[in-house]
């Protein structure tokens, strides 16, 4: 989905994509993991950052939509939670410092180009610790809006290598669209 798309998904309220949950997925790994610091990228509301803010995470939280992190901020203060919300690019992070002891992405990569998910790439291993976790959430891949999105297993391993490893991936569906997508937990090392 284009920028310009998302933006007018915000803007006219339509955003499925935002069902106000937090995963179990990263539910888990707050349960499993110390808290450390942790960055969220493309954070859209911020459901996922606010929920480990109130676990005790310090969590930084980028998105490219101006509304998305306006509304997020506001949801924080109401919590009363302290987070770091970020207007900013997913694939130009050179604005964060690190490092980071998890990130996370559900639902932003798998729409980046090729050249974006590497750029993307490099600037999540300079954030991140060795040891890190980093666990991402993607579509497989499938036409739309007249593009390729999505990526397979064989494509994130290659793109996040050598500074990541897969350590495993649970192939799912959607359960709100049916498409089919998995989770992906990769270290860095």
């Amino acid at each position: 989905m284009s920028r310009f798309r998302f933006w007018w998904r915000y803007f006219r309220g339509q955003m499925p994509w935002d069902t106000g949950q937090t995963p179990p997925e990263i539910v888990a790994l707050a349960d499993e993991l110390p808290p450390g610091r942790a960055l969220d990228l493309g954070c859209g509301t911020g459901t996922s950052a606010r929920y480990l803010a109130s676990r005790g995470w310090q969590v930084t939280g980028i998105d490219f939509i101006p509304a998305a992190i306006r509304r997020a901020r506001k949801l924080a203060r109401e919590a009363n939670l302290s987070v770091d919300f970020r207007v900013g690019d997913v694939t130009r992070l050179n604005g964060l410092n690190g490092p980071f002891d998890l990130a996370f992405d559900i639902g932003c990569f798998h729409n980046l180009s090729p050249a974006q998910q590497q750029a993307y790439a490099a600037g999540l291993a300079r954030l991140t610790r060795p040891g890190a976790t980093f666990a991402l959430y993607a579509f497989a891949p499938r036409e739309l809006h007249g593009r390729r999105a999505g990526v397979t297993p064989e494509e994130v391993a290659r793109t996040f290598a050598p500074h990541f490893v897969v350590e495993r991936v649970v192939q799912g569906t959607d359960t709100g669209r049916g498409l089919a997508s998995a989770w992906y937990w990769l270290r860095r090392v």
